[in-house]
């Protein structure tokens, strides 16, 4: 084999060296792109769990003030009862 013949056959192993090292990092990048849309996508949505849930830590005094709110409301029935009882006695003693 000439000198010739072994630097083309040479020239076209490097081309194609080249173009599969090319061709390997186009993938990479764009891999690396979907990556990236991938991990702001996952930001977003935990900024949005993040906003959609601080108040959580609210809840147990809301259920406090809901219990105290129920325990209101319960006198406020016993107090009604006791009325309409009363105004039934004086109905039934002017009849």
């Amino acid at each position: 084999m000439d000198s010739q013949t072994l630097w083309t056959y040479s020239l076209i192993v490097g081309g194609v060296v080249i173009a599969v090292v090319a061709a390997l990092l186009i993938l990479i990048i764009v891999t690396a792109r979907s990556i990236d849309a991938h991990a702001k996508n996952i930001w977003v949505a935990g900024k949005n769990i993040a906003s959609n849930t601080a108040a959580i830590w609210m809840l147990q005094e809301t259920n406090a003030v809901a219990g105290q709110i129920l325990d209101g409301a319960g006198e406020i029935a016993k107090a009604a009862g006791s009325i309409d009882r009363k105004l039934d006695a004086v109905a039934g003693s002017l009849r």
